[in-house]
């Protein structure tokens, strides 16, 4: 089943995880442009995206403003909970969400959704409660991944493809 709301953590899945600081203290982290393709694969699909993670940064805020995110949560410590809400704003089941995390606090939400994923260096105990572990690390395009499995598992990757080239104009 096509899910009506793909739910993802970020650090750890669209980064490697790793906080980097520059002598001033300015945190910074590395994202994988391939991701925003999975997130254009959604929103041509017509299937929201929504950011749920702990962290609370300006950077966060901007890549999610920059690939134009429908809902950004930061700074949660209840994921179930934050989900649980957005779920009933929406009026879907958790069978019609999908949610790909990679640590113990979102071992919880793995648990509820009706499609989960971790990237392949999620702890393995984080693992055991994905449906599936992706064969791509966290930061290497995790979350691009993990919409392609979906769209192929349910037979819509080309037209995804299709609705992506017919968005271009481009005359032939």
């Amino acid at each position: 089943m096509l899910p009506k709301l793909i739910i993802t953590d970020i650090d750890g899945v669209w980064t490697d995880g790793g906080m980097y600081y520059d002598k001033t203290g300015n945190e910074l982290k590395k994202f994988n442009t391939a991701d925003s393709a999975g997130v254009l694969f959604a929103r041509l699909l017509g299937i929201p995206v929504a950011i749920i993670t702990g962290e609370n940064t300006q950077i966060v805020q901007k890549r999610a403003d920059k690939l134009k995110i429908d809902f950004l949560f930061m700074g949660i410590k209840d994921k179930v909970a934050t989900a649980t809400a957005l779920k009933e704003k929406l009026q879907i089941e958790w069978a019609e969400i999908a949610f790909i995390g990679d640590d113990i606090n979102d071992i919880l939400l793995l648990q509820k959704v009706g499609i989960s994923a971790c990237p392949a260096n999620a702890p393995s105990y984080v693992q055991r409660y994905a449906q599936k572990t992706l064969p791509i690390k966290g930061g290497d395009g995790a979350f691009r991944a993990f919409v392609e499995m979906i769209l192929q598992e349910n037979n819509v990757l080309e037209d995804a493809l299709n609705a992506y080239f017919a968005s271009l104009n481009l005359e032939q």
